[in-house]
């Protein structure tokens, strides 16, 4: 029997954080304060009169249908899925028009991967796989598998997991 791997999808698999940027850039005129970013999430790291905005942007229709993949992990997911059951555990309730956008942007991306293998949830401390790979330390917190967590500005600083930094470090470590 195979072991099991649950993957995020936000800032693990599709670039979230990118496309925040960039709408928020574009719409202030205002560069992104990187060192403001690290330890902390984008609302936390740009103007506070502006903090609101961020949200806002997540609960628009087509957020989340064109985000870039994140680089190699189409090959590294591909590979993963030949010795593992893979899981995409993605929570896209707190945005409900996210659903069939994440969907479809899963089928257009990862279409290689079974349909069944997507889990859209909204608490992830019902996932029960071998291992979770999240960029959000309150998802590996109630995970009772191995987590590993995959660095984004905002958890670095976070020492509970183990960490890969890019897709690379995850075949390294799993294949």
């Amino acid at each position: 029997m195979k072991q099991k791997i649950a993957i995020d999808m936000d800032e693990v698999m599709a670039d979230a954080l990118g496309k925040l940027i960039r709408m928020y850039e574009e719409e202030y005129g205002k560069p992104v304060n990187m060192d403001r970013l690290r330890g902390n999430m984008l609302q936390d790291a740009i103007d506070p009169d502006h903090s609101h905005v961020i949200r806002e942007y997540l609960f628009r229709k087509d957020f989340f249908r064109d985000l870039a993949v994140m680089p190699d992990s189409q090959a590294v997911i591909f590979e993963l899925n030949r010795f593992y059951d893979v899981y995409i555990v993605t929570a896209a309730m707190e945005f409900p028009d996210s659903l069939g956008h994440k969907y479809a942007w899963l089928q257009e991306h990862f279409s290689f991967l079974n349909w069944q293998n997507f889990v859209f949830c909204g608490d992830k401390s019902i996932i029960r796989t071998d291992y979770m790979i999240d960029d959000l330390p309150r998802n590996l917190a109630v995970f009772s598998g191995e987590s590993v967590i995959f660095t984004s500005p905002h958890n670095v600083e976070e020492t509970r997991y183990r960490r890969v930094n890019n897709w690379q470090e995850v075949a390294a470590m799993f294949l």
